[in-house]
């Protein structure tokens, strides 16, 4: 077969004229045409159906000169093109965190000492916890509303949408959903509040394993920044938290590039802190050894974390013996609340007539 080297492209012509007047003069064959003409094709624009991106091993060390280093959005918590989890308890929140950050990178302003970078283009917070009123109560105050950045946006679940019944599963559609604003706002990042709304009862941990592979696959397909917001179960408060404490299963962590922890100190009430419990890129220098203290404060119109400083996890755990203590107050308040004697209870807890009628009425003078 004659070589083609001399009509790659750059000539004059274009790369289809100069297969032609080859062909008229005689110097390749129409299928020989045909087929450099498709590997032509190939190099320009490559197949993007195949499963691999295949590179050597060296090739994957070369970044374009003009792509920045990785940007923190928040912190040493979640930086620019990362998939993050934040995971808390019920009411501890997280949700008034996450508007916060997003607020933060939309206006271009810090939070706290956490340095943050301003997102030019749209951030989209989807709000499926609060109502419209909720939402707008912390962000008021009397008539006077926070300013949020234009680029910020709240989206929550449509109840009179009709296209859901489109699709075969709610997965699919929300997923779909995500993807036509994706491209409609031309967003680079993206908050979601929280995964376990948006995974029905019977799929528990399986569905929620799904959502996070195609929260990846739209976060490598539209280059995005992606953090995603789950609850903890019930947990024992003496222990420091750990991966295994995200709700559904610690396998949705295998999917996350980082992940942080909100917890609530058990010596100081109203104290809460912040610990990293995964980072590929960067240094986690928020572990239990330095965890972020912080207390959550309204100033005006806008509910926010004030970071206060530095600490050690394990002075704001509950030490065992306030454990145990708590542990007998609950045993003998629900036998109290089903109808038991407290003789009975007495005996049941191995603790005197005495101290479990002053237990019992301090504990409801304490709940009254």
């Amino acid at each position: 077969m004659t070589q083609y080297n001399s009509y790659l492209p750059g000539g004059e012509r274009p790369y289809e004229i100069e297969l032609l007047r080859s062909m008229i003069r005689g110097e390749i064959t129409e299928d020989e045409a045909f087929k450099l003409k498709r590997e032509h094709d190939d190099d320009l624009h490559p197949n993007t159906d195949d499963a691999f991106i295949s590179k050597t091993a060296a090739d994957w060390l070369i970044q374009p000169k003009d792509q920045p280093r990785y940007q923190r959005l928040f912190g040493e918590f979640w930086r620019k093109d990362e998939l993050c989890i934040m995971f808390a308890d019920t009411n501890v929140g997280k949700s008034i965190l996450a508007v916060q950050i997003g607020d933060a990178i939309s206006a271009g302003r810090h939070i706290g000492n956490y340095t943050t970078t301003k997102q030019d283009e749209a951030v989209l917070y989807f709000d499926f916890e609060l109502t419209a009123q909720q939402f707008a109560e912390r962000y008021t105050y009397i008539n006077n509303r926070y300013g949020f950045a234009p680029n910020f946006h709240r989206l929550m679940i449509n109840p009179d949408a009709g296209r859901e019944r489109k699709f075969a599963s709610f997965h699919d559609y929300i997923i779909n959903a995500f993807e036509n604003v994706l491209v409609s706002t031309n967003a680079s990042t993206i908050i979601i509040d929280n995964i376990t709304c948006l995974r029905t009862s019977t799929e528990s941990a399986a569905g929620a394993v799904k959502l996070m592979q195609s929260l990846k696959m739209l976060r490598s397909k539209y280059k995005l920044s992606v953090l995603v917001l789950a609850h903890t179960p019930k947990r024992n408060v003496a222990r420091p938290i750990t991966r295994n404490d995200l709700q559904g299963s610690k396998m949705l962590l295998n999917f996350a590039d980082s992940a942080f922890a909100i917890g609530e100190s058990q010596t100081t009430p109203g104290l809460r802190y912040l610990k990293q419990i995964k980072q590929r890129t960067g240094t986690l220098t928020h572990g239990a050894d330095n965890v972020c203290l912080c207390r959550i404060q309204k100033h005006d119109n806008f509910l926010k974390f004030e970071f206060t400083g530095e600490g050690t996890e394990a002075e704001h755990l509950l030490h065992y013996t306030e454990q145990q203590r708590k542990a007998t107050e609950d045993r003998v308040m629900q036998l109290h609340n089903s109808g038991v004697t407290l003789r009975k209870i007495a005996a049941q807890t191995g603790l005197s007539h005495a101290s479990v009628a002053r237990m019992v009425r301090r504990l409801s003078e304490h709940t009254a």
